[in-house]
């Protein structure tokens, strides 16, 4: 029986996530694990939305809801793939991003959850926390935090 059945990484579409995308996903491909990579996002509302639509017209299917997260996530399943991750789910989740990957790492009954370092060892991450600090905090999982940086 493998230690860790299903694995799951936060990605926000940078390069440091991507490598916590690829960390994670050597990691499930070594255990026989389950990848599941989310992608939190805040869907646009009101005026801003208005002014999107306004702006981009028949584009604007682009900037509403999830679909800036989806495009990042196609990026992430690819990758988590070329590293030898076998069963790649992902999942648009809305909302902060501490928040929504600790509730869908429970929702999706994570055993391990992977996050890149980058913000860890910023002045403005020591004040004002980061999400892989807060993300172990808040977790109640074994957190792997992968130097990204």
């Amino acid at each position: 029986m493998a230690l860790y059945r299903t694995v799951m990484v936060g990605t926000d579409g940078s390069d440091s996530s991507y490598a916590a995308v690829e960390g994670a996903a050597r990691l499930a491909a070594a255990f026989a694990a389950d990848l599941v990579v989310a992608c939190a996002y805040l869907p646009m509302r009101g005026t801003e939305l208005d002014r999107a639509r306004d702006q981009l017209g028949e584009e604007a299917h682009q900037v509403v809801g999830s679909a800036p997260a989806e495009d990042t996530l196609r990026t992430a399943r690819d990758r988590a793939r070329a590293q030898g991750a076998m069963r790649v789910r992902t999942v648009a989740v809305p909302g902060e991003p501490v928040a929504a990957l600790v509730r869908t790492a429970r929702d999706c009954s994570a055993d391990l959850l992977v996050v890149g370092n980058r913000g860890l060892r910023s002045l403005t991450g020591r004040i004002l926390g980061s999400v892989p600090s807060d993300v172990a905090r808040r977790a109640g999982l074994d957190v792997l935090i992968v130097h990204t940086t």
